[in-house]
């Protein structure tokens, strides 16, 4: 279980802390709205009311202690700025940061932060591959190039094996794992029968996935 600081309630960082302590962390969340503060105090572990832009306000919070801060300012591109600022000035080391625009995203990356997200670009794709490949319930991007999809075995690959489910690609798609039920199988011969509701993970470059999805449907 690790602590972390959600600077802005808004709905992405109250998802994000939510979801944080979903997994069993748990979560600071800071706003400088006293109404939101007050309507998140019972599900966050603690919740401060600050202006995240003032050093010597961030500096009380103790945040260096945290194993991430998450600045969730999203539309104030100004607060945004001088809290990750700040947040750098007072040593806090693990900073995401939530980007608006291009412009955001260009200032942030030249105070020193490498982890800048932008949620809804990133789920506009999660959405647009998910409408393009049906069968992909989730995908991880690992970096040059290589995914890792889940995918939920249909009906109609019942009693089919690996080798037969990937055909002329079996060499080059690394299948990973198949979680049946409470049942996980991670050594895969090409022989493996699949059955129907199993997941199955994927491994392999877009090309080859994209090449394989037909099968999959």
């Amino acid at each position: 279980m690790a602590h972390f600081t959600v600077i802005g309630l808004g709905r992405f960082g109250v998802s994000a802390s939510l979801e944080l302590i979903h997994l069993g962390h748990t979560v600071t969340g800071v706003d400088l709205d006293p109404k939101i503060v007050e309507k998140y105090a019972e599900d966050l572990t603690e919740s401060v009311i600050c202006d995240s832009s003032d050093e010597s306000v961030l500096r009380e919070l103790n945040l260096c202690t945290s194993e991430a801060v998450l600045v969730a300012i999203g539309e104030d591109m100004q607060s945004s700025l001088l809290c990750t600022l700040a947040l750098k000035n007072i040593g806090v080391k693990n900073i995401w940061v939530k980007a608006s625009t291009k412009a955001h995203h260009t200032i942030v990356s030249k105070l020193g932060v490498q982890r800048i997200i932008h949620p809804e670009d990133e789920m506009g794709i999660r959405v647009a591959q998910s409408l393009n490949y049906p069968m992909v319930n989730n995908y991880l991007a690992i970096g040059h190039g290589i995914y890792v999809v889940e995918i939920h075995i249909k009906q109609i690959l019942n009693g089919q094996t690996l080798s037969q489910v990937l055909g002329d690609v079996k060499n080059t798609i690394k299948p990973i794992m198949v979680k049946r039920e409470e049942t996980i199988f991670s050594q895969l011969e090409p022989l493996f029968v699949l059955q129907a509701n199993d997941i199955l993970l994927l491994c392999g470059t877009r090309a080859q996935l994209k090449y394989v999805a037909p099968r999959l449907v």
